[in-house]
């Protein structure tokens, strides 16, 4: 079956967005709630005349940009712009597995060690450096690449969430349970909330674990796709830093070293030298790692980690099997899953309805665990469940195929 023509126009239209709108890439919008005015323009905007296609474009890059200079505004104590305008962790910089010659290096150019650790179950060791007095991050980062140029040096970036509720007043229909998914799967968001047991919970910022809507709309979808073992893992609590990178390395050592087989993460930031190392160990111990491309539409900059190699890069389509108009990209795209159209409990335990690519990102993550509990090849399972979508095979819009078609009717 083929997209609708109004899509691919909407794709095409989306990437000539002029380049000065895309400074500050990786970003995630405001969150949608799929109800009221914005949400049902994005719905409404894929049967719309071109222009008002290329007005949805338009409010999609400003949105970006207006929340990252809120966010850098009101958090200016926490949070500053790095070399290439991302929002990092203020005055730090993050280096990773050095030896003794850049660290004499590093020192030498002003830099001091603010803390070290060994993250033992990816083998590898992260130093964290305090800026220089005076020196903003942006400046910092470019004198420390020229100092030690071989090093791998990255600044603590931010990452953000990639899709938004909004309760619903009415219960969720009755559905037919999933078959049980005993793999341990990995969350790295929020917190769940209300009456949702999960297998661990540990918190990895200031105030964690703290509840969230959209953390319990991640874990409740995994459950409801028949994951049984979970382990959450909270980036986020009341820390107006949080989603930084440091605390995903050092989750996502907590999920390796605790047996997590399966990591699904519905955030997005820019490339990162710390994260990308990270999850090469995880790949060499044969976990896989799933991830949103975003919801900043295909005009914006590849979203990360979704882009890094060997990760399953995850869009969401509508309940007429259609892309998000609002859907970001990656450098690869492997899968695509209902991501609209469908519900999810919040932090209060109430229903409440989604929208996102955040929430197609653990109903892939599920059927990942399920084939790897079946034995085999995983890709291989994943690849003939997939329905092929738009054109025959692979393609830039459903990656290999859409998984899990039936959790929109749950």
């Amino acid at each position: 079956m083929r997209a609708p023509f109004t899509l691919l126009t909407a794709c095409a239209v989306l990437l000539t967005v002029p380049a000065a709108a895309q400074l500050l890439p990786g970003v995630g919008v405001p969150q949608l709630p799929v109800v009221g005015p914005v949400a049902q323009g994005l719905e409404q905007t894929l049967d719309r005349p071109l222009q008002d296609i290329r007005q949805t474009a338009q409010q999609l890059v400003e949105a970006r940009a207006d929340r990252i200079a809120d966010l850098l505004r009101r958090q200016s104590e926490f949070v500053e712009p790095d070399a290439n305008g991302e929002p990092a962790v203020r005055g730090e910089l993050l280096l990773v597995d050095a030896d003794a010659a850049t660290l004499g290096a590093v020192r030498a150019a002003g830099f001091r060690e603010a803390g070290s650790e060994q993250l033992g179950s990816l083998g590898i060791s992260v130093t964290r450096l305090q800026v220089p007095r005076g020196a903003s991050l942006g400046e910092a980062q470019r004198h420390l690449l020229r100092v030690a140029p071989a090093a791998e040096i990255a600044p603590d970036n931010l990452h953000f969430q990639s899709g938004g509720t909004a309760t619903l007043e009415v219960a969720a229909a009755a559905a037919v349970a999933p078959a049980t998914i005993a793999t341990p799967v990995g969350v790295i968001d929020g917190a769940p909330g209300k009456g949702q047991q999960v297998a661990a919970l540990r918190g990895f910022a200031k105030g964690a674990p703290l509840a969230s809507n959209h953390g319990s709309a991640v874990v409740s979808l995994l459950q409801g796709a028949g994951a049984r073992r979970v382990l959450a893992a909270d980036v986020y609590g009341s820390d107006p830093a949080g989603g930084n990178a440091l605390a995903i390395v050092r989750a996502l050592d907590w999920l390796a070293g605790a047996g997590a087989r399966v990591v699904s993460i519905s955030l997005v930031g820019p490339r990162n030298a710390v994260l990308e190392k990270a999850l090469g160990a995880l790949q060499r111990k044969g976990m896989i790692v799933v991830a949103a491309v975003g919801n900043d539409g295909p005009a914006a900059p590849p979203s990360y980690p979704a882009s890094y190699p060997g990760v399953l890069a995850v869009t969401g389509v509508d309940r007429r099997q259609r892309p998000l108009i609002e859907a970001g990209r990656a450098l690869h795209l492997d899968y695509a899953a209902p991501g609209a159209d469908i519900r999810g409990r919040d932090k209060a335990g109430k229903w409440a309805s989604l929208r996102g690519t955040s929430f197609a990102v653990p109903l892939v993550a599920a059927r990942a665990a399920a084939a790897l509990a079946r034995g085999g090849s995983w890709r291989a399972a994943l690849d003939r469940e997939a329905v092929d979508l738009g054109p025959q095979g692979p393609d830039g819009q459903f990656g290999r195929g859409l998984l899990c078609r039936e959790c929109a009717r749950r």
